[in-house]
């Protein structure tokens, strides 16, 4: 996202700023690399990895269904205006109510947890409903090369192996009134690879084929890298899907996806202001009104997509910066920049980019609350999505 100098001083900050257009363009992309190897499939936004109404309008407007987790997430879908049908519902936290109306009304819905299944009784018994399930993916098993360490297991779906798998579609089956349509595989690497999509596929097949499973949809999830140099392109996990089920009996099964990064990390931008600078113990400490809780709320980034924007020409630095942010915490540091280069100064601008992934849905309403969302247009103007969280806000349902 291109931000001017003369556009970010005008700026209130701390801000997150997003490029519609650049999240059109990656669900737009991801649909056409879809679109030439297979005759259907779907585009899920994940809810949960930015839940902004006006994101969730624009997946909608563009064609995407809306992937939630939650009975929250359900509703929130239907406020925006998406159709049941065009809901995905996974996760364990489905109500009762939600999980039954989705199923009524042909929505995706896979089933996580053994209460679900009990709940299928209570569907009316005078027509056939169609319902998924997921299931359990081990990495470091299936894929070492692609795990988070040693023992990259999943709490989420039934596993195979412990025999749970086949118990539950055994009890979905005995079950006059529903139908298995559905498998669901999601599992993030911690790679993002092709390779690691290929071994899944290759894992669960001989699952499937062994328990004749007679599928309409298969829901690989999500964990795909976005717009990026030099990492998989929307075109190559296409690829991968085509060439790893031709030649099964699921090859013109629809393929449904599930991104959340993938579409929002490049759409976002993050800008604060320096408000403060001390020195001692040799360095240069540089207080700004951004906080890391803001840009990284797993505190697991050891760097930044990041530039700055000066307010006057800099001079060089010959001390390490140490760029903290607005908290009372003392690990609330965002990043240190090396002694010789450009120095840092009260207004001075940071920008940090690729910052729309869980960053926003996991912000803590702590010492700041929700910072204000700007809109960038075509025409460089910036109008406000979604105002600053002040007091009001925050105690709007609070007795006292």
């Amino acid at each position: 996202m291109v931000i001017t100098k003369n556009d970010v001083q005008h700026l209130k900050t701390p801000c997150f700023v997003l490029d519609k257009y650049e999240l059109k363009k990656c669900i737009n992309d991801f649909q056409k690399a879809l679109d030439t190897r297979f005759d259907d499939s779907i585009i899920g936004y994940s809810v949960k990895t930015n839940a902004l109404p006006y994101c969730l309008k624009v997946a909608k407007d563009s064609g995407c269904f809306a992937e939630v987790v939650s009975f929250q997430e359900y509703e929130l879908a239907l406020e925006i205006g998406f159709n049941k049908r065009h809901i995905i519902y996974n996760g364990p936290l489905k109500s009762k109510e939600t999980f039954l109306d989705a199923i009524q009304h042909d929505a995706i819905v896979n089933i996580e947890t053994w209460r679900e299944i009990d709940w299928l009784d209570d569907l009316p018994k005078n027509q056939k409903y169609e319902i998924g399930i997921r299931l359990n993916i081990n990495t470091t098993a299936i894929s070492k090369e692609d795990a988070f360490g040693e023992n990259d297991d999943s709490r989420f779906g039934f596993s195979y192996e412990s025999g749970d798998f086949q118990k539950a579609v055994e009890l979905i089956r005995a079950k006059r009134h529903v139908r298995l349509v559905g498998i669901h595989t999601h599992k993030e690497s911690k790679t993002r690879s092709v390779r690691f999509y290929q071994r899944v596929i290759a894992y669960v097949l001989p699952i499937l084929t062994g328990l004749r499973l007679q599928l309409k949809y298969w829901d690989v999830g999500g964990g795909f890298f976005g717009p990026m140099p030099g990492k998989p392109t929307f075109d190559d996990y296409a690829r991968c899907f085509r060439t790893a089920l031709d030649g099964s009996p699921y090859a013109n099964v629809r393929l449904v996806v599930e991104p959340g990064n993938a579409l929002l990390s490049s759409p976002f931008s993050y800008v604060c202001s320096v408000i403060d600078v001390k020195q001692h113990d040799g360095k240069r400490f540089v207080t700004t009104d951004g906080t890391r809780n803001d840009v990284d709320p797993f505190f697991h980034k050891e760097d930044y997509f990041k530039r700055f924007v000066y307010s006057d020409t800099p001079q060089l630095c010959h001390q390490p910066q140490v760029v903290g942010g607005l908290t009372c915490l003392e690990y609330d540091r965002l990043f240190t920049l090396p002694e010789g280069v450009e120095t840092l100064n009260v207004g001075d601008r940071v920008i940090f980019d690729r910052v729309g992934a869980y960053t926003m849905a996991l912000t803590p309403l702590f010492i700041h609350y929700l910072p204000t969302v700007y809109l960038k247009g075509n025409d460089g103007d910036y109008t406000i999505i979604r105002k600053e969280w002040g007091v009001d806000e925050f105690i709007r349902k609070s007795i006292s």
